[in-house]
């Protein structure tokens, strides 16, 4: 009975959460499984991972394949690194004391890589948001002038036709008085 280390897929739809487990390569995707050794959450930035590195280890040495995915997520997390140190003390190649030193040194500068990745990402969010508020002050300013501008047109316009009908109101008694012509004595 060959076993595979793989991804059992959790949450609803559009919204993925996996379980790492173990299980048997014949059973069904979200079916039986031996062990669950830890979880994956890719909708975050960077992704969660959270594992049991004794287990997955174990499982490791005693012949479990891992898919490609799961394959990768054990080197992003330093399982398939620490098996591969665990190896080379076994056949001798150095202590474990060295061993540990070298895991705990790669370690170290993953951990770094991704606090910069997390930081950068957090940068690029606020960068984001801060072009996005300045887009906005400016498109806010643009309209701010277009109205401006259409009431001063439309005051322009009222204060020439109120001037026009204080111009007419002006003339019109004295056109009144020309155009009514003088009465005449009627003629029987």
């Amino acid at each position: 009975m060959p076993t595979k280390i793989r991804l059992q897929r959790r949450g609803k739809r559009g919204q993925p959460f996996y379980h790492i487990v173990i299980a048997d390569g014949r059973a069904p995707r979200d079916g039986k499984f031996i062990e669950k050794i830890g979880t994956y959450n890719p909708l975050t930035r960077p992704a969660d991972i959270d594992i049991d590195f004794n287990k997955a280890i174990s499982w490791l040495t005693q012949g479990a394949q891992p898919t490609d995915t799961v394959r990768a997520i054990l080197a992003y997390t330093g399982v398939l690194y620490k098996n591969h140190l665990q190896k080379g003390v076994q056949k001798g190649a150095m202590t474990e004391e060295q061993a540990e030193i070298k895991f705990q040194a790669w370690l170290q500068e993953k951990q770094a890589k991704i606090a910069g990745k997390k930081k950068e990402f957090e940068l690029s969010i606020k960068d984001a948001s801060k072009k996005l508020h300045e887009n906005e002050i400016k498109l806010n300013e643009a309209k701010a002038q277009a109205v401006a501008k259409k009431r001063a047109e439309i005051a322009a316009v009222e204060s020439a036709a109120h001037a026009q009908a204080e111009v007419h109101v002006a003339e019109t008694p004295a056109v009144v008085a020309e155009a009514a012509p003088a009465e005449e004595p009627k003629q029987e």
